[in-house]
């Protein structure tokens, strides 16, 4: 059963996301797809799925990713299903990327201040909420083996050839909206990259889902 208690506007912007995987390249179905296989043989086999996105900041891209899937799996429905982000170093969840997972309709707002605060990101009002900081991938918080780590940029990708305690690692690198910062286009490239996140997470799951069915 599909989550329906989603705050209204986060709601209607995953129905509109939904409406995008036709924009999706099929060469990146098909690696979003062959993900969906490995969570899915995961969750037969341990009941289980964690998953660690990690970027080279852990600011931008890997939270995006850890966000989108979270609620993709809420709103699908699949259970025992974890995520978690990391950097190659800290650096603070980037203010730009709350501003445009804000306009979507999650509900985002700081518990600590500082150089790299702590958020609390809601999607409703009755499930635990996301905490969201910037911290490396092997950080206290995260799991520490048998995790699945995807790789979404590059730079992280080349730093890392071999993830300590990861079953799986998985390069699915995007393009960085920081390259944008201070430029008249800085709004739309960061909705720009939160929708195409936030539009293949939901397609990855969704995904996971009909192979579960």
């Amino acid at each position: 059963m599909r989550e329906s208690n989603f705050y209204p506007k986060l709601l209607l912007s995953v129905e509109e996301l939904l409406k995008n995987f036709s924009s999706i390249p099929e060469k990146r179905k098909i690696e979003l797809e062959k993900i969906a296989e490995i969570l899915k043989q995961t969750l037969l086999d341990t009941n289980k799925v964690e998953m660690i996105f990690i970027c080279t900041h852990n600011s931008r891209r890997s939270h995006l990713a850890q966000i989108w899937t979270t609620l993709a799996s809420k709103y699908f429905g699949i259970n025992n299903f974890y995520t978690y982000s990391g950097g190659t170093e800290s650096t603070e969840f980037n203010h730009r990327c709350v501003k445009a997972l804000t306009s979507v309709g999650f509900h985002i707002n700081a518990t600590t201040i500082g150089i790299n605060p702590t958020y609390i990101c809601k999607y409703n009002e009755t499930e635990e909420s996301i905490t969201v900081f910037s911290k490396i991938y092997n950080d206290s918080s995260n799991p520490k083996d048998n995790f699945i780590a995807i790789m979404v940029c590059t730079d992280a990708d080349d730093e890392c050839p071999f993830v300590i305690g990861a079953k799986h690692r998985i390069s699915l690198p995007y393009d960085d909206p920081k390259l944008y910062d201070n430029t008249e286009l800085e709004e739309s490239k960061y909705s720009e990259r939160n929708k195409q996140i936030g539009t293949e997470m939901l397609y990855m799951i969704s995904s996971l889902k009909n192979l579960l069915s």
